[in-house]
């Protein structure tokens, strides 16, 4: 869900400008996607950028232009989940945010696995926000992929089977419901 103030004509103006001197962050980093399914060994390798890079080109640029980010999580009891709240403030008063649901709350419990589900969303809905690239494009291949196809196929408790990623730095999470 997407959010903002009543007005964001300046923000608007700020970012546009932002968006200009803007760059996509080096992608350093490399991730293995690993489906899970019977008989596929490997997976697809992608590209990535850290978030730490991300963060610095982001402030920098946006900083310029009188914008500030703010990333907090909240708790949504009802639905079970870590919600991610990611805002861009303007000088002016003006803001847009948009909500990324995180991880179920029972993963408070591995923070580990929480860790790495927050920091995934923190990019992921910077980034987008912000209009700059962090990773590979492979959308497409997903998109092909028939609908009852086993990565989305829904378990006998009606969720979606996690993917699992193994990052170039040795850590393996889980990513419910990506491919």
């Amino acid at each position: 869900m997407q959010r903002s103030s009543e007005s964001v004509a300046a923000l608007a103006a700020a970012l546009a400008k932002a968006q200009a001197q803007l760059v996509n962050p080096e992608k350093s980093l490399t991730g293995i996607i690993r489906s899970g399914r019977p008989g596929e060994g490997g997976g697809r390798s992608f590209r990535y950028a850290p978030l730490s890079s991300g963060l610095d080109i982001v402030r920098k640029t946006l900083g310029q232009h009188e914008i500030a980010t703010v990333q907090s999580t909240a708790i949504d009891q009802p639905s079970g989940m870590v919600n991610l709240t990611t805002t861009l403030a303007h000088a002016s008063g003006e803001w847009i945010a948009s909500d990324w649901p995180v991880c179920p709350i029972v993963d408070a419990a591995n923070p580990q696995r929480m860790g790495a589900a927050l920091t995934y969303a923190r990019r992921y809905a910077l980034f987008t926000l912000v209009g700059i690239a962090g990773e590979d494009d492979l959308d497409a291949a997903v998109l092909c992929e028939p609908l009852n196809a086993p990565s989305s196929s829904k378990s006998s408790q009606g969720q979606t089977p996690a993917t699992t990623v193994a990052t170039g730095n040795g850590r393996v999470f889980a990513i419910s419901g990506a491919a």
